[in-house]
């Protein structure tokens, strides 16, 4: 079973497999640095849900729950989910 960005735990370090979805949703998520391969690690979820507060490439970024969705992702080497 896949896991997406938007059911991961805060306070977990993943990495991004893939990006779905096409156009400019996927390359707004892409030009926000979330890409194939690179870690993220989920700082906390805000108490509705969305959206969801993570650090990539060493800056905090803030996703909205529709686009979490569409990440997929696996625990990063030596974590797990």
């Amino acid at each position: 079973m896949v896991q997406t960005l938007k059911e991961t735990k805060p306070g977990k370090t993943i990495r991004v497999l893939k990006i779905r979805g096409e156009g400019p949703v996927k390359r707004r998520i892409m030009e926000m640095g979330v890409t194939k391969g690179v870690e993220i690690y989920v700082r906390k979820i805000a108490p509705l849900g969305d959206p969801l507060e993570v650090t990539v490439r060493g800056y905090e970024l803030s996703l909205r729950k529709a686009d979490a969705e569409l990440i997929e992702v696996e625990p990063a080497a030596g974590h797990l989910i």
